[in-house]
């Protein structure tokens, strides 16, 4: 496990391990039900290490889950033009860490409040609690938003305005169901289609032009 992850789990685990001890006084079947709680927490924490494409034209997903959809879309924070958004929805099963999906530097990090809607639905993304990333090299500058679901409660932010990322590395986690979606470049060549999953770091979504 890396403890970076999973110390974001401390107090839940904690309160666990609490219940458990608590509950053996009264029943060993209730206090394996805490055991098996706490184990599921650890689980959902999992943080494995992840095979990153070398290619610095190819971009990686940013997260673990499938896509929901794609479509064009106003980048209207960063960018302020038009872009291929694609929508990758976590579910509680999914490894919930964020990646950078590009080398670069982090040139923009804004939080937005909002509400707690469920992730698959298309409106969430203008209303859900979000936060929003902007990653700058000299080919390309990439923005990722991660977006609260109705279970998710909090974003977990691990980067900085100016520290400078692998293409694979972690900058954040979203707790429990949630949404992270990517602003693409129209001229660039999609290679993911809406019910793929995808594995944050690793699996390719799509190609930069050559030009």
């Amino acid at each position: 496990m890396r403890l970076q992850t999973l110390s974001e789990a401390r107090w839940i685990l904690a309160f666990f391990a609490l219940l458990i001890v608590a509950a053996s006084f009264f029943s060993v079947w209730l206090s394996l039900l805490f055991v098996l709680l706490f184990f599921l927490t650890v689980g959902f924490f999992r943080d494995p290490e992840r095979t990153v494409p070398a290619d610095p034209n190819l971009i990686v997903a940013a997260a673990d889950g499938t896509v929901m959809d794609i479509v064009e879309s106003d980048e209207n924070q960063v960018l302020k033009t038009k872009t291929r958004r694609v929508g990758i929805f976590l579910s509680i099963f999914d490894v919930h860490t964020n990646r950078a999906p590009v080398d670069g530097r982090i040139i923009y990090r804004q939080h937005r409040e909002g509400l707690f809607l469920d992730a698959r639905r298309p409106d969430c993304s203008e209303k859900n609690e979000s936060m929003t990333w902007a990653f700058e090299n000299p080919r390309v500058t990439i923005v990722v938003c991660q977006i609260s679901g109705a279970i998710a409660r909090r974003i977990v932010a691990w980067s900085e305005i100016g520290d400078e990322l692998k293409k694979g590395d972690r900058f954040g986690m979203i707790r429990f169901g949630s949404r992270t979606e990517l602003y693409l470049p129209l001229n660039a060549e999609l290679l993911v289609k809406v019910g793929d999953h995808v594995f944050g770091g690793s699996t390719i979504v799509a190609r930069l032009s050559s030009q």
